[in-house]
């Protein structure tokens, strides 16, 4: 079967977005000293707006994007759950693919922003960007578009009113999993934020008992590694993530269930050492608004050199997505452990 996946490109994030494309024409209101970058960040905008003015911060949230700029010698930069550094004059929010999330990063920036700084939201317009003035009516008079092209529309209010420091503690929120005895706590923008997800619990009903290093790839909001972790506690278990607020949201699920492991960004394997005796992942399926599978077929050829001798990958997709021809290719073999209408349990053995 041919490979259907998207292959990364050598430099992924260089092309502009619509929105980045639309952006560039209001470079003349956004090329400002002091401006604030965050939001869904996904192509190379802080770059363009360095070359015609000065250098904006950008704070982000995605991992692999913060190391890419990083190649790239970009400084004013912070990867995080909530900005750290300094104050700002203007605050340029990329909207995300989550309202909750716009929200959540609106609350944890505007604290840097003096009264009177200008705040933009800038989308595309099937990605809910119009809701940019609801978003700024707890802090804005008054909201106005300031364009609308490719598809993409920029909206500018001023911030006409004092915030309050932000607290991230507030923006958690949790749900039970009665049959493992945890308590998953989550953060805005989260996958598997309010409820156990359909494929997540099939690969819980299915995995066995496991033994030695395991790593939890793509850990979201902690829900695999906590409940591997409440089963059997002897484990070395890690989990990564791209995202900072899973990040986040995994530690606060093992802190409040007793839970320890280790947990840190990793731009798909990249920040990964050593070797393992299970890789277990509910791998990303999607990326902002767009479908995205580039990591999870990186994983399915890497994988293999991460494992031990009697090592395995065991995995849960969607059923019509072709893993099995990737995983046969890099592993020799590839089980199917249990299969519903809509997800396949996939498994591997390194020989």
């Amino acid at each position: 079967m041919a490979n259907c996946f998207l292959t990364p490109e050598p430099d992924m994030f260089q092309a502009l977005t619509s929105v980045g494309e639309m952006l560039t024409r209001n470079f003349d209101t956004l090329c400002r000293p002091g401006l604030l970058i965050c939001g869904q960040l996904e192509d190379s905008l802080p770059l363009a707006m360095a070359n015609e003015g000065p250098a904006p911060q950008v704070f982000s949230t995605d991992y692999r994007y913060t190391q890419w700029l990083k190649d790239h010698n970009y400084q004013q930069l912070e990867f995080g759950s909530e900005p750290t550094d300094g104050t700002c004059d203007a605050i340029l929010l990329l909207m995300p693919k989550a309202k909750a999330e716009a929200e959540y990063l609106l609350a944890a920036c505007l604290p840097l922003l003096a009264e009177g700084g200008h705040i933009f939201i800038a989308g595309d317009n099937k990605g809910g960007v119009k809701s940019a003035p609801q978003l700024l009516a707890p802090y804005c008079n008054r909201v106005n578009k300031l364009d609308s092209a490719r598809r993409a529309s920029l909206f500018h209010g001023t911030l006409s009113r004092s915030v309050a420091p932000f607290q991230q503690a507030d923006w958690l929120k949790n749900y039970d999993l009665p049959r493992e005895k945890l308590q998953i706590y989550t953060l805005p923008g989260v996958f598997s934020a309010e409820h156990l997800d359909t494929g997540s619990s099939l690969l819980l009903q299915t995995l066995g008992r496991l033994q030695g290093r395991v790593l939890d790839f793509g850990c979201g909001a902690g829900v695999i590694g906590a409940s591997l972790l409440k089963r059997q506690p002897e484990l070395e278990l890690e989990m990564i993530d791209i995202n900072a607020l899973a990040l986040e949201a995994s530690r606060q699920t093992l802190a409040r269930n007793g839970l320890n492991a280790r947990v840190y960004p990793s731009n798909g394997l990249s920040q990964v050492n050593g070797k393992f005796d299970q890789i277990i992942t509910n791998p990303p399926f999607h990326a902002g608004l767009k479908t995205f599978y580039s990591t999870t077929e990186e994983l399915l050829h890497g994988a293999i050199h991460y494992l031990k001798p009697g090592g395995r990958l065991t995995l849960v997709a969607n059923a019509f997505l072709p893993y099995p021809d990737l995983i046969q290719a890099s592993f020799g073999n590839c089980e199917t452990l249990a299969a519903t209408g809509k997800f396949k349990i996939y498994q591997a053995t390194k020989s």
